[in-house]
């Protein structure tokens, strides 16, 4: 039986707003920093899915042509790709969602 329950956590940075200090209110450097450490660790995300996918692909490719007979290794890596990109556009909808709710704001 194939396992899908793919284990993606070790792949994921953990982006976690309150460790880097995001929502206090008082210090602009300290919140420009923290914004800024909260950005590259999106950056990193962004990497590692943009890998996972280009190692799916590969994957799928190995497996077409031969050189990858274990459809196993194939389907887990598709998981973890698919699984890792739903979860990047769930947090984007997320963050736009934010974004609207801000820009409808009245000061």
């Amino acid at each position: 039986m194939i396992n899908l329950n793919a284990n993606i956590s070790s792949t994921t940075p953990k982006l976690n707003p309150a460790a880097v200090g995001i929502g206090k209110v008082g210090n602009t450097d300290a919140n420009n920093a923290a914004f800024s450490k909260t950005i590259k660790a999106a950056g990193e995300y962004l990497s590692k899915v943009d890998d996972l996918q280009q190692s799916s692909d590969m994957s799928i490719k190995d497996m077409l042509t031969g050189k990858n007979p274990d459809i196993t290794s194939v389907v887990s890596a598709v998981a973890k790709a698919d699984m890792s990109f739903k979860l990047l556009v769930g947090v984007r909808n997320k963050l736009i969602e934010a974004y609207k709710q801000t820009m409808n704001m009245q000061l």
